[in-house]
């Protein structure tokens, strides 16, 4: 049975890991500015009018079909996390040593970060930050990111992750980016739906706005850590072994 797995410091920065944090680094910021872009897009060609169902389903679409690619394009280098809570699920599922975990953390949020500057230097605009809705709690909102989060990285384990996964691994990217487009259709009026810490820091240092951005921590991360837990220990048993360090640096 998997479990939590610390490696040792030089894994960490091997070769092919160092690849693989560039990876997570480019991935990263190219979902963000095609996420964050979108919501941008939508509020230019709106005047700043406040997001109907048109524009929720538009920003939910752009971030699925944005999260596909991004998952696509680092999956055969850094297994395509793209995500804090993705990363910290597989590390306590023992998929990554805890140093890689922190490694991929780095160069998410360093991406993210550089991906709402680029947008805000190409655009002019404000850089639109994740944030609760009015008549929203603050508790409401952790708990509707960990659910959607936990709906992500349990995808993540079932058609990426798991051994047994079979032919479903050539269609995981499709399918995290369903789920979160998903989600956002679900969550964004309320949480707004982030399911990523790095999607909403990234925004959050470009404009400087870091209000209620805990929320977009805490529920992604206990959201995914669960999701993490329940998978390997309840579906990924005796009978299965780890991922190889290969898929997953």
């Amino acid at each position: 049975m998997a479990g939590i797995a610390f490696g040792r410091f030089d894994d960490s920065f091997s070769f092919g890991s160092l690849k693989a944090y560039l990876a997570e680094f480019i991935s990263t910021l190219l979902f963000v500015f095609a996420g964050v872009g979108s919501a941008i897009a939508y509020n230019k060609l709106t005047g700043g009018a406040a997001l109907d169902p048109t524009g929720l389903v538009a920003v939910a679409v752009c971030h699925g079909f944005a999260l596909f690619v991004a998952v696509s394009i680092a999956a055969n280098i850094s297994g395509g996390h793209v995500n804090p809570a993705v990363t910290f699920g597989l590390a306590l599922g023992g998929q990554i040593t805890i140093l890689t975990g922190i490694l991929y953390w780095v160069a998410q949020l360093v991406g993210a970060i550089v991906g709402a500057y680029l947008l805000k230097f190409a655009t002019g605009l404000d850089t639109p930050t994740h944030g609760v809705a009015a008549g929203v709690g603050a508790a409401e909102g952790v708990v509707m990111e960990i659910i959607t989060t936990f709906a992500l990285v349990y995808t993540v384990y079932a058609t990426a992750a798991d051994p047994k996964r079979g032919s479903l691994s050539t269609i995981a990217p499709i399918a995290i980016g369903l789920i979160v487009g998903a989600n956002i259709l679900a969550a964004g009026p309320f949480s707004g739906g982030s399911m990523n810490p790095a999607r909403s820091f990234g925004p959050a240092v470009a404009s400087g706005n870091f209000a209620d951005n805990w929320i977009y921590w805490v529920g992604p991360l206990v959201g995914g850590g669960l999701a993490g837990i329940v998978y390997t220990y309840v579906f990924m048993c005796s009978d299965h072994a780890p991922v190889s360090a290969s898929d997953y640096p």
